[in-house]
């Protein structure tokens, strides 16, 4: 469940970033309301996905395929060049989000919720 909650936060977030460029600096109220309410679903859901992932991985992960679905966001919806050099970061983001999610042993979900515990 901690993988849906993760996956929930990050396209929260990339909704309410891109509605953020919609809002044009916060003078168009529904672009508004959709930037609060995805930030707010955003972090709940993050916040419910570190109750079984370590910090670090799940930030990581969050942090790194909001990057890339807000770049293909930006040049899908708001027409916003994305250059090979682009193109080349943004796999290089994917490769590194394949290795912590699917290769790395440091993504342990801890189920039991004893998070604070360490060196047992």
């Amino acid at each position: 469940m901690h993988w849906i909650y993760l996956a929930l936060a990050i396209l929260f977030e990339v909704a309410g970033t891109t509605a953020l460029k919609a809002a044009e600096g916060f003078t168009r109220p529904w672009p508004v309301v959709i930037v609060v309410l995805g930030y707010l679903a955003a972090f709940l859901f993050l916040g419910l996905s570190l109750k079984s992932l370590p910090v670090g991985i799940a930030y990581a992960i969050w942090a790194a395929l909001g990057m890339v679905l807000i770049a293909v966001s930006g040049w899908l919806v708001f027409g916003e060049r994305l250059d090979a050099w682009a193109v080349v970061g943004i796999a290089f983001i994917v490769v590194g989000v394949v290795l912590i999610g699917g290769v790395s042993g440091a993504v342990h979900p801890n189920v039991s919720g004893d998070l604070g515990k360490r060196g047992e």
